[in-house]
């Protein structure tokens, strides 16, 4: 796996970590905020979002030249 293919492999992990953590402070708001996790599941779906246009925005700036 060249090294584009393994950033953009980590790229999606992160997202789906960020936006899982996210879903469950929204849908658990009582345990969210019984762990005192909200502030931080609101950041994590603002890095979620950064994150889905950061992939995006790499694999059409690098979509010539990867290969995974």
């Amino acid at each position: 796996m060249s090294l584009k293919g393994f950033h953009i492999l980590f790229i999606v992990l992160a997202f789906l970590c960020t936006a899982g953590f996210w879903a469950w402070t929204v849908v658990e708001v009582d345990q969210a905020r019984e762990a005192r996790a909200v502030v931080a599941g609101n950041l994590s779906g603002s890095l979620a979002i950064l994150l889905l246009v950061y992939g995006i925005w790499f694999v059409a700036k690098k979509s010539k030249t990867i290969k995974v």
